[in-house]
């Protein structure tokens, strides 16, 4: 009888993996870095040789597995599971993911793909955050801004699948830096985590000065550690930095809320680390926006760093 699920949440820089019993008990994880320069089939090869190595480390049959889900940070045909494009693993596109790694499994494993603000979003209304809420969004801050659509307790994909990609909604078509989704001006542009750096190095380069230089040894090696250090000595241009990302995000929020009128956000990601008032911030410019006295929840995500693998197998139900 099948009665294992394995969820996988796959980033940027790591592969994570989650071991789940019939009664969705986590046995096991185990994680393993990304590598942006594997091609797709290199890269689902590995992903098949991990899950074979982890059912067989608990003595698993292939038959004993319900399905494998994961998540990823890509553009994914839902009902195909096909990805389209990744903009965080650039080579990971035009590629049948499914497919070609249930083939790999054997063929008779049950393989689910989604983006992974999705499976996101499906662990903390079901888990987390959003537990009573009808309609919730997630809203993942971290090397990219994104969200995924929870309306009615279903998940929303919309018509091809990938719904949620609102970092890359445009707030200043062809001004900023260019995002990973081709485009200058989207929202991520302007407030994730990789975005905010390649600003600060911009400001640098035109000759502001800042205490993030002396801190990282040089404005290459700057990373949002180095905001948060320079803001609690009141850096300027950290200031400045914190400014720009929750000015963005505040208007990022509205116009979803306009859009949606969902009430619930559950945030997540790294950023929200970051030693610095960003969420606070973000929703006093918020709320000046919203002129309606109904509540709007503000929340943050709650279960920890394996939400992307319960997100992921959630995705086998």
């Amino acid at each position: 009888m099948s009665q294992y699920t394995i969820g996988i949440d796959v980033g940027g820089t790591k592969i994570a993996y989650g071991l789940f019993d019939a009664d969705k008990k986590l046995m096991a994880t185990r994680r393993q870095r990304s590598n942006p320069d594997l091609e797709p089939a290199p890269f689902f090869d590995g992903i098949a040789a991990e899950i074979q190595d982890l059912c067989g480390e608990h003595g698993i049959a292939a038959d004993a597995l319900r399905g494998v889900g994961i998540g990823m940070p890509s553009f994914i045909l839902f009902e195909e599971g096909y990805i389209v494009k990744t903009v965080n693993l650039t080579r990971l596109k035009d590629f049948p993911a499914r497919a070609y790694l249930a083939e790999k499994l054997g063929g008779n494993v049950r393989v689910m793909l989604d983006n992974d603000a999705h499976t996101a979003a499906l662990a903390e209304h079901r888990h987390g955050a959003g537990r009573g809420f009808s309609h919730m969004l997630y809203c993942p801050v971290s090397t990219g801004v994104s969200s995924g659509i929870v309306i009615d307790n279903r998940l929303f994909h919309g018509s091809y699948g990938w719904s949620g990609e609102s970092g890359h909604m445009l707030l200043t078509p062809g001004e900023g830096v260019e995002c990973g989704c081709g485009n200058r001006g989207c929202i991520m542009s302007w407030c994730s985590g990789s975005m905010i750096v390649k600003h600060i190095q911009n400001w640098i380069a035109d000759g502001a000065e800042t205490l993030m230089t002396k801190l990282a040894g040089s404005p290459e090696a700057i990373t949002t550690l180095h905001i948060s250090e320079a803001f609690a000595k009141g850096d300027g241009m950290a200031i400045r930095a914190v400014e720009q990302m929750t000015d963005t995000m505040a208007v990022w929020l509205y116009n979803l809320y306009v859009i949606l009128n969902i009430n619930c956000y559950v945030f997540g990601g790294g950023l929200l680390n970051m030693d610095v008032p960003l969420l606070e911030q973000t929703r006093e410019k918020f709320d000046r926006y919203n002129r309606d006295e109904r509540p709007v929840y503000f929340k943050t995500a709650e279960l920890g760093e394996d939400f992307g693998i319960i997100g992921a197998a959630e995705l086998v139900d």
